[in-house]
C-alpha cells in the first residue's frame, strides 16, 4: 500500500512550531511524520535544535492515528544502541503500532561536538551493522549477552516490550548499506538519484541482502525522501529552501565538517540553479504532484516529502486539497 509521509525538521523549526506543523500534517491527510535525530543542525542562522524522541512523545498525545519515526537516528555513538532499543520499546508500548525507528550511520555534526572522534566509513559501517543486532536481540525480550567489535551485553533484557516491535527502516544511498537493510531491516529509506542507479545498484543490492538472509524482498519496503518548496511566488520559495543548500553538498560528508557556522558557508557555494536541481521549487500543485509520481513509478512505496517553504500551512494544505488526494486515487 502506497504512503504518503511528511518530513519534520528540527533543524530549520523550533519544536513548538514543528509539532503544529506535523499535527496539521495528520489533518491534511498524510499518513505518518519521519523527524530528523540531530545534535547539530545543518544551518547556523536562525536555526534550531530540539530534541527527537521527546518531541515525538508530544505529537504522539496530540495526535491520534498517524505512524511516528526517526529519519533517522545514528544508534553508534551518542546512542547506545542499547537504549536506542529501550527508548524505541518503550515509545512503541505507550503508543501501539505508531511508532518507527529509521537508522543510519550518521554525520560527525552530531557526534564530534561532543567529544567523539569521527570514524572512517568503513567503521561507521561496521558499527551500525552490530548496533542493529543489539537492538533487534533486546526487542526479543530476553536476557541477552552480546560480544561484538564495539558494543558488549552483559544479561541485558528490556522489561517494556510491545506487542510488535517498531519497524526499522534503514538510510542507505550505497550498496553496502542497502544490502544490510536486506538482510536485517523491514525497508529502506533512501534519497532521490537517477532512476538507472536505483535500477542497477540501490535495488539489486537490498534484494541480494534480503536473499543472503532468506527473507522476501518483494516484503520490504522502499521509502524515499524529497525535497521540495512551494509558493505562488517562486522567489520566496527558493530563498526559503536555501537554509538547506549545504546539505546538498558533497564536502560536508567527505571532510567531516561539524560545526553549522561552517556548514552554512559551504551552503553560499551553491548557486540558485544547482539548488533547484536538488530541491523541487515549484509554483503550482501540478508540479508536486509530477513530481511525487516520479518516484511512485519508479516503486516506491513511501514518499518522504520534506518541504521548505514560506508558508509551511499554506504548503500542508495544497498538499492535502491537491496532492495527496491525486495521488491515491491514481495509484492507489
Amino acid at each position: 500500500m502506497l504512503k504518503l509521509s511528511y518530513t519534520a525538521e528540527h533543524e530549520q523549526y523550533q519544536p513548538t512550531k514543528l509539532l503544529d506543523y506535523a499535527v496539521e500534517a495528520e489533518k491534511v491527510g498524510f499518513d505518518a511524520v519521519w523527524t530528523s535525530d540531530h545534535f547539530h543542525p545543518w544551518h547556523h542562522t536562525n536555526a534550531a535544535g530540539g530534541f527527537a524522541w521527546v518531541w515525538m512523545t508530544a505529537l504522539a498525545e496530540r495526535t491520534k492515528k498517524i505512524e511516528i519515526g526517526t529519519a533517522v537516528t545514528a544508534p553508534t555513538f551518542r546512542y547506545h544502541p542499547a537504549v536506542v532499543a529501550q527508548a524505541f520499546a518503550t515509545m512503541r508500548y505507550m503508543y501501539p503500532n505508531r511508532i518507527s525507528l529509521g537508522l543510519g550511520t550518521g554525520e560527525s555534526m552530531n557526534e564530534v561536538p561532543i567529544g567523539y572522534t569521527w570514524p572512517n566509513y568503513k567503521e561507521r559501517v561496521e558499527r551500525l551493522e552490530e548496533a542493529i543486532q543489539v537492538i533487534k536481540l533486546l526487542w526479543s525480550g530476553e536476557f541477552v549477552n552480546f560480544k561484538g567489535k564495539y558494543y558488549r551485553l552483559r544479561k541485558a533484557k528490556l522489561y517494556t516490550t510491545p506487542a510488535s516491535p517498531p519497524p526499522m527502516y534503514l538510510a542507505a544511498s550505497g550498496p553496502r548499506v542497502m544490502e544490510m537493510a536486506g538482510r536485517y531491516c523491514d525497508g529502506v529509506l533512501t534519497l532521490p538519484f537517477p532512476e538507472k542507479f536505483y535500477r542497477e545498484v540501490l535495488f539489486p543490492a537490498m534484494e541480494r541482502g534480503a536473499k543472503a538472509a532468506n527473507r522476501d524482498p518483494t516484503k520490504l519496503v522502499k521509502s524515499v525522501e524529497v525535497w521540495v518548496a512551494y509558493d505562488e511566488d517562486y522567489d520566496k520559495a527558493l530563498e526559503t529552501a536555501r537554509f538547506w543548500a549545504a546539505a546538498a553538498t558533497p564536502y560536508i560528508y567527505k571532510f567531516g565538517v561539524y560545526d553549522p557556522r561552517e556548514i552554512e558557508e559551504f551552503g553560499w557555494w551553491i548557486g540558485d540553479e544547482q539548488l533547484a536541481k536538488y530541491w523541487l521549487i515549484a509554483t503550482k500543485p501540478e508540479d508536486h504532484i509530477k513530481h511525487i509520481e516520479k518516484f511512485v513509478k519508479l516503486g516506491f512505496h513511501d514518499i518522504h516529502v520534506q518541504s521548505s517553504s514560506p508558508d509551511e500551512f499554506k504548503t500542508l494544505r495544497m498538499y492535502g486539497d491537491k496532492v495527496l488526494p491525486y495521488i491515491r486515487s491514481t495509484y492507489g
